[in-house]
């Protein structure tokens, strides 16, 4: 058994506006330089990965993309310097969580251990 923790930014309101697939989806912009191809290599479709950018943009109330429109040259988005510092930011803030959360997981690890222990009378399914 494993802990697996899911953390997620929401509104006043407890709408989900940042998680772990806004971060993929900004990761991969930053790599492909377009939402489009961003959107295909992690099998969404372009409306809903630009509709969680606009959504997490609207919440932060930063943009997160610079988006250039029109003609062969300017096709594609980039991410605007906050939102690189943004990515680092929210790993950052990840990684500090899940580290934290792991000595009361090992405690009630070892807790359900002996609860399990008390009750089995040697039973198992």
């Amino acid at each position: 058994m494993e802990l697996n923790i899911k953390i997620y930014l929401a509104d006043d309101e407890g709408e989900k506006f940042m998680g772990i697939g806004v971060l993929w989806l900004l990761e991969e912009i930053g790599k492909e330089g377009s939402l489009k191809k961003a959107s295909e290599k992690l099998s969404l479709s372009y409306s809903k990965s630009y509709h969680m950018i606009k959504n997490a943009e609207e919440k932060l109330g930063m943009i997160l993309l610079d988006r250039k429109k029109g003609g062969i040259e300017r096709t594609g988005a980039s991410l605007t310097p906050f939102a690189l510092k943004f990515i680092s930011l929210y790993r950052d803030f990840q990684g500090k969580v899940k580290e934290l959360a792991k000595e009361p997981y090992e405690a009630f690890s070892m807790d359900l251990a002996a609860l399990k222990e008390e009750f089995s009378d040697g039973k198992t399914v």
